[in-house]
């Protein structure tokens, strides 16, 4: 499609040419936004200034106008400016406003009044504590995009109905994961829920997982949680002790099984010489990092001919490690 010949538009598409765009990206902006063909570049030029002067890198503005060309048309004063206001009201660090805008630069042609301060009634309704809202709109501020009658009470409710219905449950599991309120009910949080009750996780321990891993239910089931949970059972896990294993550390069902789990198990069984049946009762053996805590430390114990549990070896820092195994007796001894 060719861009009109008005006045305008050529004004728009020098405009465009003087800060980098390519001739494909700029048919593209004028296909997105119909109102570049009547924007005036004095418009645009005072739009782009302003968004350099909240923090916004003139480097990453091309990608920002990119993905909404509709911030260069629209009202300064009457639109970009009340919005960006209000999100600093809720920031906590200089950065976090320019940063929502980067992510989700859409977020300035949304409604101060109409968008913004219901999501932000909604979410102080579900128990989210005032100082936590801010933080979960501006780490995933596509969350004003939602409709909050449609999608985000259908989630509460998805959420209500697997026993997290108690006051203000749901607002710490939205703080902990501000990105599962984008999912589909049906599409990824139900499937995930009854995958994870279909292989042995009860009632109680879905709303344990959920609490306290809210972003498992997130994951999609064919693509990460059944082949991670037909890994554990190669491995030998069996029923209860898998769900132990996913209750205990719930991030084994959705880590890389080529770049995690495999080596740390390898590193068990044919290294330390220990079992795998070990793992149920320190799930979060899968947490320590292999080379700089895992490695180390079965060095160190080799060495020194001594035996211990996984959570002796690796539930301590590094003072207390050493401590606890002799190895700085000398230091111990002289303070």
């Amino acid at each position: 499609m060719e861009i009109s010949s008005g006045h305008s538009s050529s004004n728009m598409m020098w405009f465009f040419k003087d800060r980098g765009f390519d001739d494909n990206i700029i048919q593209v902006m004028f296909k997105k936004c119909k109102r570049l063909e009547r924007a005036h570049h004095d418009r645009a030029n005072e739009n782009w200034e302003y968004l350099k002067t909240i923090g916004i890198q003139e480097r990453k503005l091309p990608s920002i106008v990119s993905k909404c060309p509709k911030i260069l048309v629209l009202g300064l004063n009457e639109k970009i400016v009340p919005m960006v206001e209000c999100l600093k009201t809720l920031a906590t660090k200089p950065q976090e406003v320019a940063s929502a805008i980067s992510k989700f630069p859409h977020i300035l042609a949304c409604s101060v009044e109409e968008k913004l301060c219901p999501l932000l009634a909604f979410f102080q309704a579900l128990g989210v504590p005032e100082k936590q809202v801010g933080k979960i709109l501006l780490l995933n501020p596509r969350l004003i995009s939602y409709s909050i009658e449609t999608k985000m009470a259908e989630i509460v409710k998805f959420l209500a109905g697997i026993g997290l219905e108690k006051d203000g449950i749901i607002g710490k599991i939205i703080v902990k994961d501000p990105f599962i309120m984008g999912y589909s009910v049906d599409k990824r949080l139900r499937p995930t829920s009854e995958f994870l009750k279909s292989i042995g996780l009860t009632e109680q321990d879905l709303q344990v997982l959920a609490l306290n891993f809210p972003s498992i239910l997130s994951r999609d089931v064919n693509k990460v949680l059944v082949p991670n949970y037909d890994y554990l059972k190669n491995c030998g896990f069996q029923g209860r002790q898998i769900v132990d294993l996913v209750v205990g550390f719930p991030p084994v069902l959705i880590k890389s099984i080529r770049n995690s789990l495999e080596p740390r198990i390898k590193f068990l069984v044919d290294v330390m010489g220990r079992q795998v049946d070990e793992i149920i009762d320190y799930p979060c053996f899968f947490r320590h990092g292999l080379k700089r805590r895992l490695v180390l430390r079965h060095k160190f114990l080799k060495q020194r001919n001594l035996d211990c549990s996984l959570s002796e070896m690796l539930d301590c820092n590094e003072k207390k490690f050493h401590l606890k195994f002799g190895l700085l007796e000398g230091h111990a001894l002289s303070n």
